[in-house]
């Protein structure tokens, strides 16, 4: 087995399974692009033992293993054990990623999203919590940061799903919320017929609507990072976006083909985010506030199993 603790090994993944964020590492200063990359090896390690793994039972013993290494603070597990090691070089509460562990647990049990309520959990579980860890990766510590970081990695999740809602449907997991598509089950989101279709394309475009409001908050308070992390997560941000804008100009339609982004396209947007933010006073000057309302889903149904969020919650 490679050494994956090694730094080109967490390059490699990040290559292969985030190429979005490969594309935007460039503009990070050298030890945040290794621990951002390190970062993302963890995440990406937990999030494929949800996903990957040969059956259901595999991957929740696996996943319990993680939580218990976690917990004890002792793995022995390369991926773990680096990721361990960063957890304590950047001062991250160890909460925060029992709730990405959480996440992903879900997972593995029947998929099926009910409301915005529910999904708004699950995005801040899987992919808010990743927005908390990198800001200290980014060597940000400032608490009025956090619930902007959050609303970053809700949106990207937003997009993510609204993208893989075949791919995900084709696995029996339903993501989007059941109020939004009569409760149709995945079959059905597949390859919708034409009653359906009016339907599910509703759908998506009401989601891709509530991603960019976080989108819009989270780029709020990117001035809490340091120039070089800001501008490469403006940049990460805004090529992940264009996935839900090219749905929206599709007409929401998943289905036919899985929506990427070229090469061309990441440079031309690469070169508008760097040129609009030097305009852009919002990039150089911290938001007055963080908008409540974007957590209102959150807070009214947190539970013990997310009582860390409320240190983080605006």
């Amino acid at each position: 087995m490679p050494n994956q603790s090694h730094p080109s090994s967490a390059d490699s993944v990040l290559a292969s399974k985030g190429k979005s964020f490969h594309w935007a590492r460039r503009l990070l200063e050298k030890q945040q692009a290794e621990r951002a990359t390190r970062l993302y090896r963890l995440c990406r390690y937990i999030d494929d033992l949800g996903d990957e793994e040969s059956s259901v039972e595999i991957s929740k013993q696996k996943l319990l293993d993680v939580k218990n290494a976690i917990e004890l603070g002792h793995a022995d597990n390369e991926v773990l054990i680096d990721g361990l090691n960063l957890l304590n070089e950047c001062h991250i509460d160890k909460a925060i990623i029992l709730d990405l562990l959480t996440g992903v647990s879900s997972d593995t049990q029947l998929v099926r999203i009910e409301d915005q309520a529910q999904l708004m959990r699950y995005c801040y579980q899987v992919a808010g919590t990743v927005g908390l860890m990198m800001t200290k990766v980014l060597d940000t510590h400032d608490a009025a940061a956090y619930p902007f970081a959050i609303d970053l990695g809700i949106a990207m999740q937003i997009t993510n799903i609204c993208r893989d809602i075949k791919a995900d449907a084709l696995v029996n997991r339903r993501y989007i919320p059941a109020n939004l598509v009569n409760d149709l089950e995945p079959i059905a989101l597949i390859n919708p017929n034409d009653q359906q279709k009016d339907l599910v394309v509703a759908a998506v475009a009401k989601l891709l609507a509530s991603a960019e409001k976080y989108y819009q908050s989270g780029e709020k308070g990117l001035s809490y990072l340091p120039l070089q992390a800001r501008l490469s997560i403006l940049v990460a941000a805004r090529v992940y976006r264009e996935i839900g804008r090219q749905l929206l100009r599709q007409n929401c339609e998943y289905w036919p083909h899985r929506i990427t982004v070229s090469m061309p396209r990441k440079m031309l947007i690469t070169l508008q985010s760097l040129l609009s933010a030097m305009f852009t006073l919002s990039f150089w000057r911290h938001p007055k506030r963080h908008d409540a309302a974007l957590h209102r889903d959150l807070i009214n149904t947190v539970d013990s199993e997310l009582s860390p969020f409320k240190s983080y919650a605006s």
